[in-house]
């Protein structure tokens, strides 16, 4: 190796390094570098909620999606490559999570006024906060400063993000390991207060739950009729049911009807069955000002979960710049 590859190679394993160490985030990163960063992906927020109002709900959930996946990276915004299964085709999210678009709209006008300086993480989060204000959600600083990660895995996905049958307990396992408390968790739940699901996410829970060959007894009797018609046995699996009464407001009706038996996910509905998650679905219920302020609580705690792992600001949120250090290393 000559010596100017090998002085090439070792600043690049120097960049990787101080990379894997996160400056903290703070709210205003881009005040300087990039001032009308927020106001860019507000205003494509706004367009894609008049095209169709469906979309805040799946933007939102991006952010979920992502983070609990190795941080916020944006590993979630990966296509697969011939070398690299990445996240979109995950098990919780294939035929689920929706709007990829959205986001690289976001990043198109953003490139146009300020090129490489906004990194594809923090619109995510920027947008999921968006979306919420946009739904009649309450509004919060975010804090940017992510990098995006250098790759993806499907793997990691389905190991992490939980199915809508998980329960109350397996639920509260997972947000543990990310120091998330059970008020974070059910507060983080009420994300489903706007959008919409499948009813290949429920039709067990109509005709099978448990194994029993029975309903789900937490299901109020009324609600049921309304879902078998929407989700018969043998149906059209890709069919949509509101997540709550009113899906396209954030609100606190996602936990009055929990209260009434009438979630439409079991891992919803699970939140108001157990004990351990009871009281503060009563709570959101009936303070609407109480959730969201625990909602913004547990945005934010969500938003700081990073891995520590080399990144760097992606010009297409789908590719990555350049290859790792280690691939250019075997040339």
């Amino acid at each position: 190796m000559s010596l100017s590859l090998f002085l090439l190679l070792l600043s690049l394993c120097n960049i990787a390094a101080v990379s894997a160490v996160s400056p903290p985030f703070r709210p205003v990163f881009y005040s300087d570098t990039c001032p009308s960063a927020e106001l860019t992906v507000r205003h494509v927020i706004n367009r894609a909620m008049a095209r169709e109002p469906r979309s805040v709900a799946s933007v939102m959930r991006l952010q979920f999606h992502d983070c609990f996946v190795n941080g916020c990276d944006a590993s979630l915004l990966l296509d697969d490559t011939p070398n690299m299964l990445g996240e979109k085709l995950a098990l919780s999210n294939i035929n689920s999570l929706r709007s990829y678009e959205v986001i690289d709209e976001a990043k198109d006008a953003l490139e146009q006024i300020c090129p490489g300086i906004v990194s594809c993480a923090d619109i995510i989060v920027m947008a999921a906060r968006d979306a919420v204000v946009l739904s009649g959600g309450p509004y919060w600083e975010v804090k940017l400063g992510r990098k995006d990660s250098l790759t993806a895995s499907q793997e990691d996905s389905d190991n992490i993000m939980p199915s809508p049958r998980a329960n109350a307990t397996s639920l509260i396992s997972l947000f543990q390991k990310f120091n998330l408390s059970i008020k974070d968790l059910v507060a983080l739940s009420g994300s489903h207060s706007i959008g919409k699901a499948r009813c290949f996410s429920i039709v067990f829970r109509l005709y099978n739950q448990s194994g029993t060959g029975r309903p789900d007894p937490a299901l109020d009797p009324k609600f049921r009729v309304k879902l078998d018609k929407l989700c018969p046995l043998g149906g059209d699996g890709n069919v949509t049911g509101d997540l709550d009464a009113t899906p396209e407001v954030f609100d606190n009706q996602y936990f009055k009807d929990l209260v009434r038996g009438r979630g439409f996910l079991n891992s919803d509905q699970d939140l108001f069955t157990d004990a351990k998650t009871r009281e503060y679905v009563r709570v959101f219920s009936g303070n609407q000002s109480e959730f969201f302020k625990a909602f913004v609580d547990g945005m934010i705690r969500m938003g700081d979960l990073d891995s520590g792992r080399p990144g760097e600001i992606r010009r297409n949120c789908r590719l990555v710049n350049s290859r790792p250090v280690e691939i250019l290393l075997e040339d």
